[in-house]
């Protein structure tokens, strides 16, 4: 986000052209960030990777709590077999507890899936916007570099299009 602020920075810093919305800004400049950007989006997904390994900790967790609480449901099952001789009581709270542990255990992965799910959704808007911006600076700067001609192809007429294309609605990432 700090790369994408220093971008967005160059060109608000940018000589702005008369009557135009249209600015000119340093060209090494902006490909150094451009750079940078690129360089940078692999520590955002190594950052969700590490939000999903936070993920399967918290079911490892909810396992080992199940299966702690089979194992303390399996100790009072016996004690009652033992001292009560109540087998088919100790049967039913044994499966009554072992029912609420594996609900408990499913609940806490569904929660730590939903969230995994909804950072990577969010990083991938993110990422989707970022790759969206780079590309029309390079389309922008391909415009300029092109040579000034004849019916509205100079310079001018490249600023107007890419201002024009900068406004149209950017697409949101379709999911399977």
């Amino acid at each position: 986000m700090f790369l994408v602020s220093r971008l967005e920075s160059l060109i608000l810093d940018g000589r702005r052209f008369p009557m135009t919305q249209n600015v000119a800004i340093h060209s090494p400049t902006a490909i150094d960030l451009i750079d940078q950007i690129r360089a940078a989006i692999p520590e955002e997904i190594r950052a969700a990777n590490r939000i999903t390994a936070e993920g399967n900790q918290y079911i490892e967790k909810a396992q080992e709590e199940a299966e702690r609480i089979v194992a303390k449901a399996q100790e009072q099952a016996a004690f009652l077999i033992d001292e009560r001789g109540l087998t088919q009581a100790a049967a039913d709270e044994g499966g009554r507890i072992i029912a609420r542990a594996e609900q408990d255990a499913e609940e806490v992965r569904r929660g730590a899936d939903e969230y995994a799910a909804s950072v990577l959704i969010s990083l991938e808007g993110e990422i989707v916007r970022t790759l969206q911006s780079i590309k029309k600076g390079i389309a922008l700067l391909d415009e300029r570099r092109a040579t000034p001609g004849e019916n509205g192809t100079g310079p001018e007429h490249a600023w107007q299009t890419a201002a024009d294309e900068s406004e149209e609605d950017v697409s949101q990432p379709v999911r399977a």
